[in-house]
């Protein structure tokens, strides 16, 4: 069996002279909605196909054997219905009551093709949409966040600033180096209150408020000097500091 790990989408960066000496595989959209799956190629070959999770085969798509050799997959001629109407309107409307049930659905601009289920067939007909079974490759809408292609693997460079918004719940490991400059790293603005769970054991390194200006006297002397009343420190319940 000839292993294939590789797929050029609408055999891009081939030559046409490379596409044309091609294998060539037909495949129905069932397996091609697969990222695993066997199949035998016109020359009579096994191929064993593992493409990468998520990973759609569409007709036109090349696949790249391990031995370097190229393989052009057709979309196979397949039971549908096709759907029609006499006025725009009426086929949009269609589109939208079956994009609400999740369907599957080929678009084209004077039909819809999806795949038969008779109980969609009596609604579109219901709706007074014609409605025909037929045999055709069927090549159903990609999803809105897919590119305009297939539904490749979706490989972030995570690596890259995403703008991620941290919030409760994030999961996020907030361990690592996040680019911060040396000023945001030495103070947080952190606000202490009570369960805060911070380890309160290290040096706060507490500064004595400078003294305040001697007030006026007013005919009686302050039992304390100013200068030597202790700094308020308030500590509220759950504080967690090792008194």
């Amino acid at each position: 069996m000839l292993t294939v790990n590789k797929l050029l989408p609408r055999g891009q960066s081939l030559a046409p002279a490379l596409r044309r000496r091609a294998a060539t595989v037909e495949l129905d959209w069932d397996t091609r909605q697969k990222s695993r799956f066997e199949a035998t190629d016109s020359q009579g070959r096994q191929l064993g196909v593992f493409l990468p999770r998520g990973s759609v085969v569409r007709g036109g798509d090349v696949l790249v054997a391990e031995d370097g050799s190229l393989v052009l997959v057709q979309a196979a001629p397949q039971a549908v219905l096709e759907v029609r109407a006499a006025e725009p309107f009426a086929l949009l409307r269609a589109a939208y009551h079956l994009g609400n049930r999740h369907v599957q659905l080929e678009l084209q601009p004077e039909l819809l093709k999806l795949e038969p289920d008779h109980v969609l067939a009596q609604m579109l007909q219901q709706m007074g949409l014609q409605v025909s079974e037929a045999q055709s490759a069927f090549e159903p809408e990609s999803g809105a966040y897919a590119a305009g292609g297939p539904a490749q693997g979706h490989d972030h460079a995570h690596g890259q600033d995403h703008g991620h918004v941290h919030g409760p719940g994030c999961g996020h490991d907030h361990s690592q180096d996040h680019g911060h400059s040396p000023a945001q790293s030495q103070d947080h603005g952190h606000v202490h209150g009570p369960g805060c769970g911070h380890d309160h054991a290290h040096d706060h390194k507490h500064e004595p408020a400078p003294a305040p200006a001697a007030a006026p006297s007013r005919g009686k002397p302050l039992g304390i000097p100013v200068a030597a009343a202790p700094v308020p420190h308030v500590h509220g319940p759950g504080c967690g500091h090792d008194h």
